[in-house]
């Protein structure tokens, strides 16, 4: 039976990129000449540092305007609160989002089930399988997630015949 994965992740290349070329240009920018300002990245886990908030904000501009330019969607990122290390250096930690949350998954679930669609979904790990005997209900249930989920980027992928 055809399948298709919906799924919520970030092209961690581009993100890698897009932390380098912000990097880069903080430590080119005039503003920020004898700063401490820089973007660390783990993982998905990035932790920004600045002097003070002000510089805090212009870092996070940087990086978002990197991170546009490079195709990484914005509402990928969770912002913490920023936080004080010592004299007015502060820091804050951005997370990349990574797979569908359980809730959204539920409601992605529910609103294929209410739209009738011969199309089945199940939850598997990160991922939402929407499985169905046709393709041409895959697509009716592909634009129907498109139209109706707008909070976050998902991406609909490992389409199987």
């Amino acid at each position: 039976m055809p399948s298709f994965d919906i799924a919520c992740e970030a092209n961690a290349v581009e993100v890698k990129n897009a932390i380098e070329q912000a990097n880069k240009e903080i430590a080119n920018r005039f503003d920020f000449k004898g700063s401490d300002a820089r973007i660390e990245q783990k993982e998905l886990e990035l932790t920004a540092f600045a002097d003070d908030e002000f510089k805090l904000g212009q870092v996070r501009d940087v990086l978002n305007a990197k991170f546009a330019k490079r195709g990484v969607d914005l509402r990928l990122l969770t912002l913490d609160k920023p936080e004080k290390i010592g004299g007015d250096k502060v820091k804050q930690k951005v997370t990349v989002k990574n797979g569908v949350e359980t809730e959204l998954a539920k409601r992605i679930v529910k609103m294929l089930k209410d739209a009738k669609l011969k199309v089945t979904a199940a939850i598997q790990g990160e991922v939402v399988r929407v499985t169905g005997a046709k393709k041409d209900t895959l697509q009716e249930a592909i634009a129907l997630v498109r139209a109706k989920v707008t909070e976050v980027p998902l991406t609909f992928q490992n389409f199987r015949d």
